[in-house]
């Protein structure tokens, strides 16, 4: 297939590039040039802003990594030609986190102003209106939750088998029950191109893992696999630590997957995430070990 990439050089991209050269599909990446490139040299890589000027040509698909406002979105829906647009959006858009069991039908935030600047209060609304965009169109809209694994670099997990490698007494905020999701990086990236190659369209959320999963487990894993002698600390306190969700807002990791699934999602086991995610952070040139 013809594939155009709107970023696919940081993380989630990233891995899909990896996953659609390895399938010999015919890959182009439209970027501006300031996160790693040239990475791939199997593809064609395009360099300028879609601010400014998009790529003319004619895709199978194109994949839309980097879209975080309205009028973005709606210019490359109206400018490239592609048989399918997949938009990858984000679970920040459902309107109520009180709500446990979430299904891509649940009510979506509605914007409160109007603005182009993506702050943690508009970036699920302005997803929202992102999406909007799509409508009468062939489309493909994701909403990941939390993603995960080798170039996050967001840090929001590493930081745990990070720090949990390092021993000793280990800070851990709310209730070692808490829920938690997450997904592989990589197991998006394969769906997703399993996805695009079916020609499938709707709306489904992606996440993970693929049974219940707890902050408890989620610690207890990392010090098994890292072989370290880290005890933990639990406090009830407002701290903000990686991956931490008031309990009022436990519907941010109690996301129903169901619909993603029987579409083929698949999960990688945790011990493995963590282990390349630890791999990928002590090779890293830059020095990913977060703050």
């Amino acid at each position: 297939m013809k594939l155009l990439l709107l970023g696919g050089t940081r993380f989630v991209g990233r891995h899909f590039a990896e996953a659609a050269l390895a399938q010999g599909h015919d890959l182009t990446l439209f970027h501006r040039g300031q996160t790693n490139p040239g990475l791939f040299p199997g593809a064609r890589e395009v360099l300028g802003d879609r601010d400014v000027a998009l790529p003319a040509d004619r895709w199978d698909a194109v994949l839309d990594f980097c879209g975080y406002v309205p009028r973005q979105v709606r210019r490359s829906a109206a400018e490239i030609e592609a048989d399918l647009y997949v938009f990858i959006s984000s679970i920040s858009v459902y309107a109520d986190f009180r709500v446990r069991g979430l299904t891509e039908e649940a009510p979506v935030k509605q914007p409160k102003r109007e603005t182009e600047e993506v702050t943690p209060e508009t970036y699920g609304w302005l997803k929202a209106l992102c999406e909007r965009e799509l409508e009468g169109r062939r489309s493909l809209i994701v909403r990941p939750g939390i993603l995960v694994g080798p170039h996050d670099y967001t840090g929001r997990f590493t930081y745990w088998p990070w720090r949990v490698a390092q021993g000793g007494e280990v800070l851990a905020q709310g209730r070692p029950g808490r829920p938690v999701q997450l997904l592989d990086a990589r197991d998006l990236a394969v769906w997703l191109l399993q996805m695009v190659e079916k020609g499938k369209t709707g709306t489904f959320n992606a996440t993970g893992p693929e049974r219940p999963l707890t902050m408890g487990e989620l610690l207890a894993t990392c010090r098994e696999v890292t072989g370290s002698d880290a005890v933990f600390t639990w406090v009830d306190r407002d701290l903000d630590l990686p991956l931490w969700i008031p309990e009022e807002k436990s519907g941010f990791d109690s996301i129903d997957n169901g619909k993603a699934r029987t579409e083929g999602l698949t999960f990688h086991p945790l011990a493995e995430t963590i282990l390349d995610t630890l791999a990928w952070v002590e090779s890293d040139p830059e020095g990913r070990a977060p703050r």
